[in-house]
């Protein structure tokens, strides 16, 4: 099958019909390019997902308050829910399985100078935890510890970019900084990985920020990292019992949708996980239509071949040529034009894909899109499976043409 001759014989035969064997070729490439570029995208989304939720931990429960929307125990509806300290300490005292870690989180807005340079940043009033709850990684100094929050201290950890912006080329480390006409003492720089918005972010302990704040004890949410080894499963039954707690807790109404919200972040990660799943597969059965597509295509080429040849063929049946030599003919130029282009097309798509990197991840949520080598071959070598099923067909049909029938077709 594969001798000199055969090779030879092959392309004389592609050299005299250029246009049909760039038809059959380019129906095969774009059949494994458009496989290989929609199999990459769907890669490229869960990429996204996952480093949108991987940026924070995952064992993560967040709870906010609300307003109530039905009245219940002589409290009328649209009453403001409000978390307290004591909140902190109750769930503690009821979960102490379930809860790894909590903190609260106090959000504003305000102003930080230090000499002349000053700037609007995110204030989050914390307490230790929520390090770990945003996977915030120390450059410099420390986080805000425990002391801090027992001695409500003027202490604060500022993000990379408030450094740059305020500090210029100076160290923060040991300064003061004017939050809203209050000195502060920078103990702490940080970076997070979830990008140069979170890194515009500067930290107190949420005691310190209640203290300036009329001495309040209000608290804008709760954050529980919840026990990893109570699972996926076990997570979204705490999430429940929890919000049945604090419901019971500040007089709201079990049935009550509105009056206290939560977000688990595993089962969200879990859902974006599989939606990109399905999409993956969505993306992947489109892809291999376009496979399919291609293996029609060139088996309608081949068939068209095959009648244009039936003069030749029987001819070298007249001479001598058996059904198999006929066979192996028709079947080796259509592999060897299967192969050629379908590996055009796969190295095209990677290209492309490698190309792309990050492009498309600010508008499309495509995110460095990639097809492994291993996937990439194996659909390559499918088309080429099914293109010489698809030569396979019409070189038995040319087989089985008698001699004399084929000298006679016009």
């Amino acid at each position: 099958m594969f001798n000199k001759d055969s090779w030879q014989e092959i392309f004389e035969t592609i050299s005299k019909n250029k246009l049909r064997t760039f038809l059959s070729g380019f129906t095969v490439a774009l059949g494994i390019f458009i496989f290989v570029i929609l199999f990459g995208f769907g890669n490229g989304l869960k990429n996204s997902f996952q480093e949108f939720f991987m940026d924070d931990a995952t064992n993560v429960i967040r709870v906010f308050p609300g307003r109530t929307s039905k009245p219940y125990q002589g409290f009328e509806s649209g009453r403001a829910i409000e978390f307290r300290n004591d909140d902190l300490a109750a769930i503690k005292d009821n979960f102490r399985f379930q809860v790894q870690y909590i903190t609260p989180r106090i959000t504003r807005n305000t102003t930080v100078k230090y000499k002349n340079n000053s700037n609007n940043y995110g204030l989050r009033a914390v307490a230790p935890a929520h390090a770990a709850a945003e996977k915030t990684i120390m450059m410099k100094g420390r986080f805000i510890n425990q002391l801090d929050v027992i001695n409500k201290t003027k202490y604060a950890v500022i993000g990379r970019l408030v450094e740059i912006d305020l500090f210029e080329s100076e160290d923060a480390l040991e300064k003061f900084v004017n939050i809203g006409n209050r000195s502060y003492k920078v103990v702490g720089v940080f970076q997070d990985d979830g990008g140069d918005n979170e890194e515009r972010f500067v930290y107190i302990p949420y005691t310190t920020n209640q203290l300036v704040e009329k001495n309040t004890d209000k608290l804008d949410q709760l954050i529980i990292g919840f026990n990893p080894a109570i699972g996926y499963e076990g997570s979204l039954l705490f999430e429940e019992k929890l919000l049945r707690f604090l419901k019971e807790k500040h007089h709201v109404k079990p049935s009550d949708p509105k009056a206290i919200n939560s977000r688990n972040i595993a089962d969200q990660m879990n859902k974006n996980q599989q939606f990109g799943t399905a999409l993956q597969w969505i993306v992947t059965f489109v892809g291999l239509g376009t496979l399919i597509a291609g293996v029609i295509g060139i088996s309608n080429i081949m068939v068209f071949v095959v009648k244009e040849r039936t003069k030749e063929l029987g001819v070298r049946k007249a001479i001598g040529a058996t059904p198999r030599a006929v066979t192996l003919m028709i079947l080796q130029e259509s592999i060897f034009i299967t192969t050629a282009a379908g590996y055009i097309g796969l190295f095209t798509g990677i290209f492309i894909l490698k190309t792309l990197g990050t492009s498309l991840a600010e508008d499309y949520f495509i995110k460095n899109p990639y097809i492994s080598i291993g996937t990439a071959i194996f659909a390559t070598i499918t088309l080429i499976f099914f293109g010489a099923i698809a030569g396979y067909v019409p070189a038995r049909k040319a087989a089985r043409i008698k001699p004399i029938e084929a000298l006679r077709s016009k």
